[in-house]
């Protein structure tokens, strides 16, 4: 059985959690608290030298790490990662974008509220800028469509979910953004989600 060793309240872990839940694939979570010093300790240096979750184990031992790695992996052979070759290469655009210039702004302007204690007020002006600029761009790429890639959910939207889903948490307002709701609501239709909340909190 599969070892996801992260905390659920980290987007990058949810990513996992929900293509594990949606594929069918058995996992245990292994918890480790955000900024524990944890992810420091000689035990998961060796499962993943970077020192970041999450991290998967594999059946036979071996670790797997970084996020998007880990959702390519696990979707292989479903609907969730396209088979045909330019399509694939779409998703992976997605994927590529979303740790490039989406988690750095909208998941940094969260963990700086909810685990820095800084104010909506407080955060760095450039870093709010860029990612409302984030949002915007999913914004227009899902207006007229219901996913980013095709017709059917891919993980190029369960990539870019969980932190699009905890924007407000980092006073990013999504009531402005209509395509990006009706995404929101049509990914958690898909995966069997609670009903998203746009207040931040």
């Amino acid at each position: 059985m599969l070892t996801l060793y992260g905390n659920l309240g980290s987007g990058n872990v949810l990513k996992v959690k929900y293509i594990a839940d949606a594929t069918g694939t058995p996992f245990v979570l292994h918890e480790i608290a955000s900024r524990s010093g944890a992810t420091a300790t000689p035990e998961f240096l060796k499962l993943n030298p970077a020192g970041q979750m999450p991290v998967v184990v594999l059946d036979d031992g071996r670790p797997l790490a970084q996020s998007n790695a880990i959702l390519r992996y696990l979707a292989r052979g479903t609907r969730f990662l396209p088979e045909d070759a330019y399509q694939a290469a779409k998703v992976d655009e997605w994927l590529f974008w979303e740790q490039y210039s989406h988690e750095p702004t909208v998941a940094v302007a969260r963990a700086r509220v909810v685990y820095d204690g800084q104010s909506f007020a407080e955060l760095d002006p450039a870093l709010v800028t860029r990612g409302n600029k984030a949002l915007d761009l999913m914004e227009v790429a899902l207006t007229g469509r219901t996913f980013l890639v095709g017709e059917t959910m891919t993980i190029a939207d369960i990539a870019l979910l969980a932190y699009t889903r905890q924007a407000p948490q980092g006073g990013f307002d999504l009531n402005g953004r209509p395509a990006l709701l009706r995404w929101i609501a049509a990914c958690e239709q898909e995966l069997g989600l609670p009903a998203f909340s746009a207040a931040a909190h």
